[in-house]
């Protein structure tokens, strides 16, 4: 069948919309039909080539989709079904998926940024030639196959359209506070990045009570937002010293810090913020060179964070309950929308600080 899509023909060139051939589900896969797309900054690194993939590419991992055909062997699926797919690729066979921690997958990496199908091949083509899947998925595209495991059901009553990034940048964040940090009630939480990710990690942190909630960010309009859901202290980095400002809210550094941009420089500062037998936990990554201060890490844990520590299929719906009850407004990250055909000017968006989570609608 065909499909239009966003290709990335090389790095740090603009998307191409083109019609593709797709090819139809094999085994354990569904096909689908995307609804909407969330744009990730993973999806931004790796078109800029600081992640390990390979153009020609359809990138997206964040879709929200409906089902309209299933390979062999699916059982979990039938047509109609609106799901939400996980950026979480795994095999469910491995030992950290028998252990209940697909995030961990011996594959996870494979499948998510060797632009192959989990047996190997591919499902996209233009003109003959294959082109990359992203996460085992590729949601900047009208249609596509993907496996049955990263699908999590929903209910066709939600508005599906809003639900794609809770797979991705959502569960992040909030993950990194409800499950890979623990954070409790009356801890202190400090948060470096008010993104998608980084709001929803504060989102998360009212939830379960923290006290105080400190955003860090350079933007004011974020650090506004970041007020309106949950923080109980601001701070602009590029005005105060963070570390200093945060050990003087909490009495010698919080119980918890969030890194939320992949920087070094935050890195460092997000360890260096948290008290004696505090954690911090870092999901934006950092350079092969960084160091630490070594000394000052034997009374601190540091953690690392992929994709929430979440199991889709239980987290997602926890989720989406807290969004019903109106404890988690995570739609108030995704107020701008696009079509395929502005995917640059969304991603622009994004880079320039302008909207915080582009959505694409199908």
């Amino acid at each position: 069948m065909k499909t239009r899509a966003a290709v990335l023909h090389a790095f740090n060139q603009p998307f191409e919309i083109r019609e593709l051939d797709l090819a139809e589900p094999r085994a354990g896969e569904a096909l689908v039909r995307f609804v909407s797309s969330g744009v990730c900054h993973t999806d931004v690194s790796a078109a800029q080539g600081r992640l390990p993939v390979s153009p020609p590419i359809v990138l997206g991992h964040e879709g929200a989709a409906i089902v309209e055909s299933v390979g062999p062997g699916v059982t979990s699926l039938q047509k109609g079904d609106h799901v939400v797919l996980a950026a979480e690729p795994h095999c469910g066979l491995c030992k950290y998926c028998l252990q209940g921690r697909p995030y961990w997958c011996v594959n996870f990496l494979r499948w998510s940024f060797g632009g192959i199908m989990p047996d190997g091949s591919k499902r996209l083509s233009l003109d003959g030639s294959e082109l990359g899947h992203f996460f085992c998925q590729s949601s900047f595209s009208q249609y596509g196959v993907v496996p049955e495991r990263i699908a999590v059901k929903v209910d066709p009553a939600l508005p599906l359209e809003k639900l794609g990034p809770l797979g991705c940048g959502i569960q992040t964040g909030a993950g990194a506070v409800l499950n890979t940090g623990g954070v409790r009630s009356g801890d202190s939480v400090a948060v470096f990045g008010c993104g998608g990710v980084g709001l929803s990690a504060i989102m998360a942190a009212k939830i379960v009570g923290a006290s105080p909630i400190i955003a860090v960010d350079l933007a004011e309009s974020r650090l506004a937002m970041a007020k309106e859901l949950g923080a109980t202290y601001t701070i602009n980095a590029g005005k105060v010293a963070p570390v200093e400002e945060i050990q003087k809210i909490t009495g010698g550094g919080s119980d918890f810090a969030f890194e939320c941009i992949g920087r070094d420089e935050t890195v460092r500062q997000t360890v260096d913020s948290v008290g004696a037998g505090g954690t911090a936990v870092i999901t934006g990554g950092a350079s092969p060179q960084l160091q630490l201060n070594g000394s000052g890490l034997l009374s601190k844990t540091v953690k690392g964070n992929l994709e929430g520590s979440s199991i889709p299929g239980v987290f997602i719906p926890r989720l989406i309950a807290f969004w019903q009850d109106g404890r988690f407004p995570f739609d108030r990250l995704t107020s701008k929308t696009y079509s395929l055909e502005q995917i640059n000017d969304s991603v622009a968006g994004m880079e320039s600080g302008e909207v915080i989570k582009p959505l694409i609608l199908y």
